[in-house]
Order: structure tokens, then sequence, then C-alpha cells
């Protein structure tokens, strides 16, 4: 796709198209990321054909299309923001200001399991109160204390003290290490996506990928059981074949055996992570829960084991269906002849994770699920957090609070 140059002729300045600066503009005027990704991708597609577009122009399209979807609330905080917002400086421990961004500080709460309608009246009010109060400047500490306050008065103490736990956690400089299984179909990388939103994580990796790129280096006649699909793998034990009738046990033996093999490059990634001090997400159906006992971790990352689930068929059936949509290359058919295994793998999956203590997931619903990936990540955090209010708040932290 060619570059679409915008213009801004009050600036003076001709710069290309970007999908995330129009996704972040969306998101600040009240869109979730899956809603403004996909507007911006509904703009671009729509000005792929021109060589120039002015920011007029770009921004009246944008209108028109929030005003086609019904979002009249976002048309006008997305109109409002062109006319120019005040801005309050935020002053970090090392004398810097940044400018308070609200789509930062609401995605800051919604890290500690806040939803987003919550997380947005929150930092809305707050920008408000400076506003009003003539505070154009304030120390991060400050910030972050008075948005404990108004989480205490607004929604209770539990609230506060999860964005307290996960404050001192942002302090800290550990990195993080989500490990999220489950079964085919039961929205993994949909919420991974969502949740490295939402932490600002930028290295997630699917064990798919890690799969296909072992493909490319061994061929399917050194080892067969890789160049299959997990629930299907059983057929390609020795003595197995085409013809055998498969089992709830063969199934899971082949699972096992297929994930086995893709553990190496698991850990790798993982002990690359550590060895950097980088946050990253590593989901996938292969991602079984005896994985995190054979991570070797001398630091003092926080690893978070979490198994997603579907617990009503019909649901998982409806999902797997839509892939043939959404991503018609993977073909919902397959799956769905397969259900009966991908069901029992699940209910293997589910017990695994009950025997190990690994949190489960309900997926009933993408945004309580990721809400719930959160709190049980603040849970995590909440372990070996001593910290008090008053010397969280005092570390006057550069992070956005």
């Amino acid at each position: 796709m060619a570059k679409v140059i915008i213009i801004d002729s009050s600036e003076g300045t001709r710069i290309p198209f970007l999908r995330g600066i129009l996704t972040r503009s969306l998101s600040e005027a009240g869109l979730t990321f899956e809603q403004a990704y996909k507007l911006a991708s509904n703009v671009r597609d729509d000005i792929s054909n021109e060589s120039e577009v002015t920011t007029l122009s770009l921004r009246q399209r944008v209108s028109k299309l929030l005003k086609k979807m019904g979002f009249s609330e976002v048309l006008e905080n997305y109109e409002n923001s062109d006319r120019g917002r005040v801005t309050i400086q935020v002053r970090d421990h090392q004398g810097q200001t940044n400018p308070f961004s609200i789509s930062d500080h609401q995605r800051c709460l919604e890290s500690t399991g806040l939803s987003a309608e919550k997380s947005a009246s929150i930092s809305q009010e707050i920008y408000q109160q400076l506003i009003d109060d003539g505070r154009y400047k304030i120390d991060s500490s400050e910030l972050g204390m008075l948005t404990y306050s108004e989480l205490k008065n607004n929604f209770g103490t539990e609230a506060a003290r999860r964005y307290m736990v996960w404050v001192d956690y942002t302090h800290s400089g550990r990195p993080l290490i989500l490990l999220l299984g489950g079964t085919t179909g039961c929205g993994k990388s949909t919420i991974a996506t969502e949740v490295a939103h939402r932490l600002g994580i930028v290295r997630t990796q699917s064990t798919d990928m890690l799969r296909e790129v072992m493909r490319m280096m061994i061929p399917e006649r050194l080892l067969p059981i890789l160049h299959t699909s997990s629930f299907n793998a059983w057929r390609l034990l020795p003595g197995q074949n085409e013809q055998t009738e498969g089992n709830e046990s063969l199934m899971i033996s082949g699972y096992l055996n297929q994930t086995e093999l893709l553990s190496v490059p698991c850990e790798a990634v993982i002990q690359r992570a550590l060895r950097e001090r980088v946050s990253l997400i590593l989901e996938g159906i292969h991602v079984h829960p005896a994985l995190v006992g054979k991570i070797s971790d001398n630091s003092n990352a926080v690893i978070v084991p979490i198994m997603l689930a579907v617990i009503k068929p019909d649901q998982l059936k409806r999902q797997l269906s839509g892939r043939g949509i959404s991503a018609p290359a993977r073909g919902s058919q397959k799956y769905l002849s397969e259900f009966d295994s991908i069901w029992s793998l699940q209910s293997f999956l589910l017990s695994e994770s009950d025997l190990s203590g690994t949190p489960i997931i309900n997926n009933d619903d993408k945004d309580k699920a990721t809400n719930r990936i959160m709190r049980t990540i603040i849970d995590a955090l909440s372990e070996n957090c001593d910290a008090s209010v008053k010397s969280v708040f005092a570390q006057r932290s550069d992070k956005t609070v």
C-alpha cells in the first residue's frame, strides 16, 4: 500500500498517514482500543487510493464514520479535541514535565481491573477537578494520591488498594510474564491483544507462531507430529493412523507430545524476556500449567499463569464459527468437525489447571474476561506487596499515575 500524505496547511507539514496515531486520538475521544483500531483501519482503506489528504478532509471523514456508527458522544469529544483542550503538566521525580493524558490515565486504571466506564469517569473527573481548581501543574505523586482518594470515595477501599498495588509495581521495574493458555477458539489471541494494550506490553508471542517456525526448520517426514493440529496430534503417534479410532487418552497423549516439543522455544522466549527484563505475554494452546515449573527464574519477575476457558459448548461453537469470518484462511468447518476433541482438550486443561492452582478465567465476555485477568495479576502482585499508601505515593514516579 502506497503512503498517503496528510497535509496540514496551518502548520505547513506533510506527514504520512499513521493508523496508530488516529487510533490513539479515537481512544482519547472515548472509543475502546478495538473500536478505535477498526475505525482507523476503515479510514486507512478509504484513503488508500489517494496520494494526499488534508487534515480537514481526514477529520471530516472520521467524523462522518463516527456519526454513522452512532458514537455521538465520542464524535463530540473528537471534534472538541481539535478546538484545543487545556493542558495540565505532570512533573515527574526528575523535575521533567509531560502533559496529562486522559487516555493514559484511564488505561492505568483499567490495568487494575476497573471497567472502562468507571476508569473513564475517574480520569475525566480528576481532569475537570484540576481545571476547576486552576491547577495546571501537579507532581506525579500528588496525582497518584488524588487518584487513590477518588477511587476510594467512588468505588471503595478495595479498588483504591488495587491501584496502589499497581503503582507500587510500576515503581519496581520488575518485568511481568503472563502465560495465557486455553483450548482452540477460546479467545486467547483477542484477550492477549487487549491485555497488552492496557498494560502497555510491547512483546507478545503466540505458540502457534513458534510452531510455524519449527515446521519451517524441521520437515514433516522427520517430525510429523509437529505438522498437525494439537488436538489431532495423536493420529501421528507411533502405531496410530487415519483409521485408528481415537479416544480421550490418545488425544491428550498427542497434545502433550506436541506441547513438549514447543516447550523448548517457549522457555527460550521467556528466558530472553527475563534476561532483558522486559514484560511478555505468551499465549497459545501449548501453554500448559506445567510450563511454569520449567522456568528457571533468578530474577524478581512476576510470573502469572492463567487458563482461559469458554464453559458453554454453544458459545465455543459460535466462536469457532467466527474464525471463518475474521480469519478466512483458518476455516471454521475444520474446527467444528473436531469440536468433541477441542472440548475434551479444554476439559483436560482445566483439570490440570485446577490441580496446579492455575487461575481459570471464563471468557464469557471479552471486557469482563480482560478485567478478571487484570484483577488476577493484581492479586499476584499483592502477595509480595507490603507497601503503604504514603510510601507508594511519596516516590514521585515518572509513570502515568
